[in-house]
């Protein structure tokens, strides 16, 4: 029985075979925006569960295979900050935040958290299941659940840091790290192109594969809890380097 008569819509391949489950929480005290979510949601072919508060969308991600969350920030007792928190200790798995709130440092707090975007309330539906299927498919690239015993592919090793595409396995002087799909993302660019020096509006367009229209601290932000996961602050000879007044880099 699914959650709050939730209703379970699976597409079908274009040769009528099915496709696997894809299950997005939805976590929001609003139940007239958690239906509307399931609607848009169940349209485009996703299986939907819903949750009114943080304590109950907690529950569901212990006793459900839960592929994304689409995460309320304001919502009474514990709030979606504290829930994005809670899940990042145990669980990489995309976290979309949406919020009325518009504000630079409320987006900062967001994604420093560790949600991988930020959706500001009133939202068009369209794009948001567009942000929803752009993190659902980066995630599944970088978190294959197939060949694991096969050679590693796509693997780079420079300067301290082993990063592998094929199993999202990252180790930075010899201590694994685990990252989200957008810090991973991040990463990867950086020391694919070693020497290269990237803006913040280019990382931005090739990791969220979107247009820059206005400036953002969203790119800072993911580079901010990336090193800090890489316990850069320790370490005299950064593997990230900033480039002031132009961007990132990783050295060769």
């Amino acid at each position: 029985m699914n959650i709050h008569g939730t209703i379970t819509v699976v597409k079908n391949r274009e040769d009528g075979n099915d496709v696997e489950e894809t299950n997005i929480l939805v976590v929001d005290d609003e139940k007239e925006i958690a239906d509307l979510l399931e609607i848009y949601l169940i349209s485009d072919g996703f299986q939907v569960l819903k949750a009114y508060s943080a304590k109950e969308g907690l529950r569901i991600l212990e006793e459900k295979k839960i592929d994304l969350v689409l995460l309320d920030v304001m919502m009474p007792d514990m709030d979606g900050i504290a829930m994005c928190r809670r899940i990042r200790e145990t669980n990489n798995i995309p976290i979309i935040m949406l919020s009325a709130k518009s504000t630079d440092l409320d987006k900062i707090l967001g994604l420093g958290t560790g949600a991988d975007d930020y959706v500001v309330k009133p939202f068009n539906p369209l794009e948001l299941t567009a942000r929803v299927k752009s993190q659902l498919r980066r995630y599944t690239q970088l978190n294959p659940n197939s060949n694991t015993g096969k050679a590693a592919k796509n693997e780079i090793s420079i300067r301290g840091l082993s990063i592998n595409k094929d199993n999202h396995k990252v180790v930075v002087y010899g201590e694994e790290i685990k990252l989200t799909p957008i810090e991973f993302d991040i990463l990867y660019l950086l020391a694919s192109n070693p020497g290269r020096v990237f803006s913040t509006d280019e990382i931005f367009e090739k990791v969220w594969n979107e247009k820059v229209y206005e400036a953002n601290n969203t790119v800072m932000v993911h580079i901010r809890r990336l090193r800090g996961k890489m316990k850069e602050d320790t370490r005299q000879d950064k593997i990230i380097t900033t480039v002031w007044g132009v961007g990132y880099k990783i050295e060769k």
